[in-house]
């Protein structure tokens, strides 16, 4: 399976831009699957009633690029449901088919907690015969919430991951590959957002051994997952058979 990660300079609170420039981005690539940072369609922000979706207009955006694409398209955004924000991550499959997961660790250091609702529930999908775990930035520091039950091939985590903490940011998605005997993409954005964080290229694929599988060209990041390859790892070192039993309160 191919994936393929666009590294975004997100325009601040545009949504209409940073879909262009998505559309421009995606006419020459092809792939399985397409990532799209952490609220690609504002930048990370604490704004939530001004710039989270009511109309499921982020939602309508992926659900026609991924038609377009013949691909599966997975990114988070700001969304307003029942009365309640969430950072919202999507997968959507080019039959229309979508499934969620809101963020569960909001990100108190930026006040996020305070903003937006918690999710409740891991989300894991099956596509194209392999099984995601889907993920969302400040995540990646609680590994109890990732560990593998035997139950995902890989880990998608999307983020607005600031310079300043990338080194935290690479060294725990090799980790959660190594850990869990998965492959594991991340998918960062880059530049400048409107609270003057700076973002560099700081995305990566990772093999279940910690080795780095993702090839780079420009602002794409792609990756190829060779399922025959994994399950041969898996099966000559069974390290997921000695996990601790353990159950989350939620």
């Amino acid at each position: 399976m191919k994936l393929v990660g666009l590294n975004l300079d997100i325009i601040w609170k545009n949504k209409a831009e940073n879909f262009k420039i998505i559309e421009n981005e995606l006419q020459n690539l092809n792939a399985d699957l397409f990532l799209l940072p952490e609220m690609f369609s504002t930048g990370f922000c604490m704004d939530a009633a001004e710039v989270s979706d009511r109309n499921e207009e982020s939602l309508e955006f992926l659900k026609k690029i991924s038609k377009e694409k013949n691909a599966a398209f997975c990114g988070s955004v700001p969304v307003e449901q029942y009365g309640k924000f969430y950072n919202r991550m999507y997968f959507v499959q080019p039959d229309g088919e979508v499934a969620f997961y809101n963020k569960r660790h909001l990100f108190s250091f930026s006040g996020e907690d305070k903003v937006y609702t918690p999710g409740k529930n891991r989300v894991i999908v099956e596509y194209k015969g392999v099984r995601f775990l889907l993920q969302v930035c400040y995540d990646l520091r609680f590994p109890v919430f990732a560990r593998n039950n035997d139950d995902y091939d890989a880990i998608l985590y999307v983020a607005n991951w600031p310079e300043k903490r990338v080194g935290a940011w690479e060294h725990l998605l090799k980790a959660r590959a190594i850990e869990n005997l998965s492959f594991v993409f991340g998918l960062n954005r880059i530049g400048t957002d409107g609270n003057d964080l700076l973002y560099q290229e700081s995305s990566h694929c990772f093999f279940a051994d910690g080795a780095e599988i993702a090839h780079k060209e420009g602002n794409i990041v792609s990756a190829e997952l060779n399922m025959n390859e994994l399950k041969d790892f898996r099966k000559h070192f069974q390290f997921l058979n000695d996990r601790d039993s353990f159950s989350i309160q939620i």
